[in-house]
Protein backbone atom coordinates (compact mmCIF):
# COMPACT_ATOMS: atom_id res chain seq x y z
CA UNK A 1 0.00 0.00 0.00
CA UNK A 2 2.50 2.61 0.87
CA UNK A 3 4.49 1.72 -2.65
CA UNK A 4 1.28 3.03 -4.60
CA UNK A 5 1.35 5.88 -2.46
CA UNK A 6 4.79 6.61 -3.17
CA UNK A 7 5.00 5.63 -6.86
CA UNK A 8 1.62 7.73 -8.12
CA UNK A 9 3.85 10.87 -7.78
CA UNK A 10 6.75 9.62 -9.15
CA UNK A 11 4.68 8.29 -11.50
CA UNK A 12 3.26 11.30 -12.78
CA UNK A 13 6.69 12.25 -13.03
CA UNK A 14 7.55 10.34 -15.13
CA UNK A 15 4.66 10.46 -16.89
CA UNK A 16 4.83 14.08 -17.38
CA UNK A 17 9.08 13.67 -18.65
CA UNK A 18 8.46 11.56 -21.02
CA UNK A 19 5.59 13.57 -22.49
CA UNK A 20 7.96 16.36 -22.76
CA UNK A 21 10.19 13.84 -24.62
CA UNK A 22 7.94 13.17 -27.10
CA UNK A 23 7.23 16.68 -27.72
CA UNK A 24 11.19 17.87 -27.98
CA UNK A 25 11.92 14.51 -30.25
CA UNK A 26 8.94 15.20 -32.50
CA UNK A 27 10.31 15.70 -36.10
CA UNK A 28 6.56 16.87 -36.57
CA UNK A 29 5.03 19.68 -34.80
CA UNK A 30 2.56 18.07 -31.70
CA UNK A 31 0.76 20.62 -30.88
CA UNK A 32 -1.51 18.39 -28.45
CA UNK A 33 1.08 16.74 -26.97
CA UNK A 34 2.76 20.38 -26.39
CA UNK A 35 -0.65 21.91 -24.93
CA UNK A 36 -1.21 19.07 -22.46
CA UNK A 37 2.01 20.13 -20.69
CA UNK A 38 0.22 23.15 -19.57
CA UNK A 39 -0.69 23.96 -15.80
CA UNK A 40 -1.71 26.96 -13.60
CA UNK A 41 -0.04 28.96 -10.55
CA UNK A 42 -1.94 30.87 -8.68
CA UNK A 43 -0.05 34.30 -7.82
CA UNK A 44 -0.37 35.76 -4.45
CA UNK A 45 -1.43 38.97 -6.64
CA UNK A 46 -4.83 36.73 -7.83
CA UNK A 47 -3.58 36.25 -11.01
CA UNK A 48 -3.64 32.98 -12.17
CA UNK A 49 -1.12 31.87 -15.13
CA UNK A 50 -1.00 29.23 -17.72
CA UNK A 51 2.41 27.68 -17.67
CA UNK A 52 4.56 25.02 -18.97
CA UNK A 53 7.22 23.72 -17.83
CA UNK A 54 10.01 21.23 -19.90
CA UNK A 55 13.85 20.38 -19.07
CA UNK A 56 15.60 19.04 -15.71
CA UNK A 57 14.21 20.90 -12.49
CA UNK A 58 18.52 21.79 -12.36
CA UNK A 59 18.70 23.03 -15.53
CA UNK A 60 19.24 26.71 -16.66
CA UNK A 61 16.09 28.36 -16.20
CA UNK A 62 14.74 30.22 -19.11
CA UNK A 63 11.44 31.98 -19.97
CA UNK A 64 9.58 32.19 -22.55
CA UNK A 65 7.15 35.03 -23.31
CA UNK A 66 4.41 35.24 -26.28
CA UNK A 67 3.25 38.47 -28.18
CA UNK A 68 -0.01 39.95 -27.99
CA UNK A 69 -3.43 37.41 -28.64
CA UNK A 70 -0.99 34.91 -28.64
CA UNK A 71 -0.15 31.94 -26.23
CA UNK A 72 2.48 29.49 -24.44
CA UNK A 73 2.09 27.69 -27.85
CA UNK A 74 4.13 30.32 -29.91
CA UNK A 75 7.04 28.48 -28.73
CA UNK A 76 5.98 25.09 -29.93
CA UNK A 77 7.72 24.58 -33.25
CA UNK A 78 10.89 25.80 -31.60
CA UNK A 79 11.33 23.40 -28.76
CA UNK A 80 12.27 20.55 -30.03
CA UNK A 81 15.91 22.85 -31.73
CA UNK A 82 16.54 24.47 -27.90
CA UNK A 83 19.50 22.97 -25.69
CA UNK A 84 17.40 19.99 -23.66
CA UNK A 85 19.21 20.66 -20.35
CA UNK A 86 17.50 24.12 -20.57
CA UNK A 87 14.76 24.51 -17.60
CA UNK A 88 12.18 26.07 -19.59
CA UNK A 89 9.45 27.95 -18.10
CA UNK A 90 6.55 29.34 -21.03
CA UNK A 91 4.19 31.63 -20.03
CA UNK A 92 0.74 33.00 -20.80
CA UNK A 93 0.77 36.63 -19.93
CA UNK A 94 -2.73 37.85 -18.22
CA UNK A 95 -5.09 38.23 -20.49
CA UNK A 96 -4.08 35.62 -22.49
CA UNK A 97 -4.59 31.36 -22.96
CA UNK A 98 -5.44 29.66 -19.92
CA UNK A 99 -4.47 32.92 -17.63
CA UNK A 100 -6.53 34.93 -15.65
CA UNK A 101 -8.34 37.82 -17.63
CA UNK A 102 -9.34 40.85 -15.83
CA UNK A 103 -10.55 44.07 -16.25
CA UNK A 104 -7.74 45.46 -15.50
CA UNK A 105 -4.36 46.15 -15.63
CA UNK A 106 -2.08 45.85 -18.74
CA UNK A 107 0.54 48.09 -18.49
CA UNK A 108 3.90 46.72 -19.11
CA UNK A 109 5.07 46.80 -15.79
CA UNK A 110 1.66 44.55 -14.45
CA UNK A 111 2.99 41.75 -17.02
CA UNK A 112 6.72 41.84 -16.04
CA UNK A 113 5.25 41.72 -12.01
CA UNK A 114 3.21 38.66 -12.95
CA UNK A 115 6.68 37.07 -13.77
CA UNK A 116 8.62 38.26 -11.02
CA UNK A 117 5.77 36.72 -8.94
CA UNK A 118 5.61 33.40 -10.61
CA UNK A 119 9.69 32.78 -10.77
CA UNK A 120 9.25 33.71 -6.98
CA UNK A 121 6.64 30.75 -6.62
CA UNK A 122 8.77 28.73 -8.67
CA UNK A 123 11.67 29.29 -6.48
CA UNK A 124 14.10 30.78 -9.10
CA UNK A 125 16.50 33.48 -8.38
CA UNK A 126 17.96 34.53 -11.63
CA UNK A 127 16.74 33.45 -15.37
CA UNK A 128 17.65 34.29 -18.89
CA UNK A 129 14.27 36.03 -20.14
CA UNK A 130 13.42 35.43 -24.03
CA UNK A 131 10.20 37.61 -25.62
CA UNK A 132 8.80 38.10 -28.29
CA UNK A 133 6.93 41.41 -29.86
CA UNK A 134 4.44 42.46 -26.80
CA UNK A 135 6.50 39.52 -24.69
CA UNK A 136 9.53 41.52 -25.66
CA UNK A 137 8.52 44.64 -24.07
CA UNK A 138 7.83 42.78 -21.16
CA UNK A 139 11.00 40.75 -21.05
CA UNK A 140 12.79 44.21 -21.42
CA UNK A 141 10.80 45.79 -18.19
CA UNK A 142 11.69 42.81 -16.43
CA UNK A 143 15.21 43.62 -17.01
CA UNK A 144 14.88 47.09 -16.37
CA UNK A 145 13.31 46.83 -12.93
CA UNK A 146 14.74 43.20 -11.82
CA UNK A 147 18.26 43.56 -13.02
CA UNK A 148 19.60 40.94 -9.99
CA UNK A 149 16.96 38.54 -11.16
CA UNK A 150 17.90 38.41 -15.14
CA UNK A 151 21.18 36.42 -16.44
CA UNK A 152 20.23 37.49 -20.15
CA UNK A 153 17.87 39.24 -22.35
CA UNK A 154 16.58 38.21 -25.94
CA UNK A 155 13.94 40.39 -27.50
CA UNK A 156 12.77 39.15 -30.91
CA UNK A 157 10.76 41.16 -33.11
CA UNK A 158 10.88 44.47 -30.95
CA UNK A 159 10.78 48.20 -30.64
CA UNK A 160 12.11 50.28 -28.33
CA UNK A 161 9.65 53.39 -28.86
CA UNK A 162 10.05 56.56 -30.41
CA UNK A 163 13.70 57.93 -30.56
CA UNK A 164 14.55 61.50 -32.46
CA UNK A 165 17.50 59.92 -34.04
CA UNK A 166 15.19 57.22 -35.90
CA UNK A 167 13.30 59.36 -38.29
CA UNK A 168 10.60 58.07 -40.52
CA UNK A 169 12.48 55.82 -43.19
CA UNK A 170 9.42 55.67 -45.26
CA UNK A 171 8.88 51.39 -44.76
CA UNK A 172 5.32 50.52 -44.62
CA UNK A 173 4.47 48.58 -41.27
CA UNK A 174 0.96 46.85 -41.06
CA UNK A 175 -2.02 49.08 -39.73
CA UNK A 176 -3.32 46.48 -36.99
CA UNK A 177 -4.82 49.33 -34.40
CA UNK A 178 -7.17 50.65 -37.11
CA UNK A 179 -8.31 46.97 -37.13
CA UNK A 180 -8.28 46.03 -34.16
CA UNK A 181 -10.60 49.26 -32.51
CA UNK A 182 -13.18 48.19 -34.45
CA UNK A 183 -13.24 44.77 -33.02
CA UNK A 184 -16.49 43.08 -31.53
CA UNK A 185 -17.42 40.22 -29.65
CA UNK A 186 -17.53 37.43 -30.87
CA UNK A 187 -14.51 37.60 -32.77
CA UNK A 188 -14.76 35.28 -36.08
CA UNK A 189 -11.30 33.13 -36.37
CA UNK A 190 -11.48 32.85 -40.06
CA UNK A 191 -12.18 36.43 -40.72
CA UNK A 192 -10.22 38.16 -43.42
CA UNK A 193 -8.88 40.26 -40.90
CA UNK A 194 -7.99 37.13 -38.41
CA UNK A 195 -6.12 35.33 -41.36
CA UNK A 196 -3.99 38.98 -42.13
CA UNK A 197 -3.35 39.52 -38.63
CA UNK A 198 -1.79 35.57 -38.47
CA UNK A 199 -0.36 35.95 -42.28
CA UNK A 200 3.05 34.83 -42.63
CA UNK A 201 5.83 35.52 -45.80
CA UNK A 202 7.30 31.40 -45.49
CA UNK A 203 5.17 28.97 -44.54
CA UNK A 204 4.02 27.85 -41.04
CA UNK A 205 2.00 24.54 -40.45
CA UNK A 206 -1.67 25.22 -40.93
CA UNK A 207 -2.90 23.83 -38.10
CA UNK A 208 -1.07 25.59 -35.72
CA UNK A 209 -1.55 28.63 -37.16
CA UNK A 210 -5.93 27.73 -37.17
CA UNK A 211 -5.66 26.91 -33.02
CA UNK A 212 -3.66 30.04 -32.43
CA UNK A 213 -6.64 32.56 -34.58
CA UNK A 214 -9.23 30.29 -32.69
CA UNK A 215 -7.28 31.13 -28.51
CA UNK A 216 -6.87 34.48 -30.12
CA UNK A 217 -10.70 34.84 -31.11
CA UNK A 218 -11.71 33.21 -27.44
CA UNK A 219 -10.16 36.73 -25.72
CA UNK A 220 -12.57 39.27 -25.18
CA UNK A 221 -12.37 42.27 -27.37
CA UNK A 222 -11.81 44.49 -24.02
CA UNK A 223 -8.66 42.50 -23.11
CA UNK A 224 -7.22 43.56 -27.07
CA UNK A 225 -8.20 46.91 -26.23
CA UNK A 226 -6.75 47.21 -22.88
CA UNK A 227 -3.95 45.39 -24.19
CA UNK A 228 -3.07 47.64 -27.08
CA UNK A 229 -3.86 50.39 -25.41
CA UNK A 230 -1.50 50.06 -21.75
CA UNK A 231 0.88 47.16 -22.77
CA UNK A 232 1.81 48.40 -26.23
CA UNK A 233 1.06 52.35 -26.62
CA UNK A 234 0.99 53.52 -22.62
CA UNK A 235 4.94 54.74 -21.81
CA UNK A 236 7.96 55.57 -23.43
CA UNK A 237 10.23 52.59 -23.33
CA UNK A 238 13.40 54.68 -24.39
CA UNK A 239 13.60 56.43 -20.97
CA UNK A 240 13.85 52.89 -18.99
CA UNK A 241 15.85 51.29 -21.54
CA UNK A 242 19.15 52.52 -20.05
CA UNK A 243 18.87 49.92 -17.03
CA UNK A 244 18.82 47.48 -18.47
CA UNK A 245 22.64 45.79 -17.63
CA UNK A 246 22.02 41.65 -18.92
CA UNK A 247 24.15 40.81 -22.09
CA UNK A 248 21.18 41.08 -24.33
CA UNK A 249 20.48 39.89 -28.13
CA UNK A 250 17.94 41.38 -30.54
CA UNK A 251 16.69 39.22 -33.47
CA UNK A 252 14.28 40.26 -36.37
CA UNK A 253 12.83 39.28 -39.53
CA UNK A 254 13.95 41.70 -42.22
CA UNK A 255 10.03 41.33 -43.29
CA UNK A 256 8.25 42.09 -39.94
CA UNK A 257 5.37 44.22 -41.07
CA UNK A 258 4.63 44.79 -37.15
CA UNK A 259 8.14 46.46 -36.17
CA UNK A 260 10.60 47.43 -38.92
CA UNK A 261 13.65 49.42 -39.87
CA UNK A 262 12.72 52.41 -37.22
CA UNK A 263 12.23 50.36 -34.55
CA UNK A 264 15.16 48.19 -34.78
CA UNK A 265 17.00 51.37 -34.89
CA UNK A 266 15.26 52.86 -31.92
CA UNK A 267 16.72 49.88 -29.59
CA UNK A 268 19.74 49.15 -31.25
CA UNK A 269 20.92 52.92 -30.52
CA UNK A 270 19.72 52.47 -27.13
CA UNK A 271 21.62 49.22 -26.42
CA UNK A 272 24.92 49.80 -28.36
CA UNK A 273 26.41 46.89 -26.39
CA UNK A 274 23.48 44.21 -27.65
CA UNK A 275 24.23 41.51 -30.21
CA UNK A 276 21.58 41.57 -33.38
CA UNK A 277 20.88 39.35 -35.78
CA UNK A 278 18.20 39.77 -38.79
CA UNK A 279 16.80 36.77 -40.59
CA UNK A 280 16.69 37.87 -43.96
CA UNK A 281 13.38 37.37 -45.76
CA UNK A 282 11.54 36.16 -42.30
CA UNK A 283 8.51 38.12 -41.12
CA UNK A 284 7.11 38.49 -37.46
CA UNK A 285 7.72 35.27 -35.98
CA UNK A 286 11.22 33.75 -37.18
CA UNK A 287 10.79 30.66 -34.88
CA UNK A 288 7.67 29.43 -36.63
CA UNK A 289 8.72 30.63 -40.23
CA UNK A 290 12.69 28.87 -39.61
CA UNK A 291 12.62 27.21 -35.97
CA UNK A 292 16.15 25.49 -36.68
CA UNK A 293 17.88 28.66 -37.91
CA UNK A 294 16.74 30.87 -34.75
CA UNK A 295 17.79 28.25 -32.47
CA UNK A 296 21.43 28.38 -34.14
CA UNK A 297 21.61 32.03 -32.85
CA UNK A 298 19.54 31.64 -29.99
CA UNK A 299 21.32 28.46 -28.31
CA UNK A 300 25.08 29.85 -28.57
CA UNK A 301 24.19 33.19 -26.96
CA UNK A 302 22.18 32.00 -24.12
CA UNK A 303 24.54 29.32 -23.36
CA UNK A 304 27.52 32.40 -23.39
CA UNK A 305 29.45 31.20 -26.40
Amino acid sequence: MNLIRVGRPLLAVLLCALSWSAVAASTTLDIDGFDRLKHTVRLPNGITMGVIEMGPKTGRPVVLIHGYTDSARDWAPVVSSLDPSWRLIIVDIRGHGASSKPECCYDRIDFAYDLKLLLDQLKIGRATIVGHSLGSIISQTFAEFWPERTERLVLVSSTGGTRASCPDDGSKTMDFRSEIVKLKDPIDPDSAWMIEWWSSPTPVPEEFIRRQRVDSANMPVKVWLAVLEQGLSGSDLQSTLPKIAAPTLMLWGEKDPIFGPRDRCSLIQALPQAQVHIFEGLGHNPFWEQPKGFAAVLVPFINGH
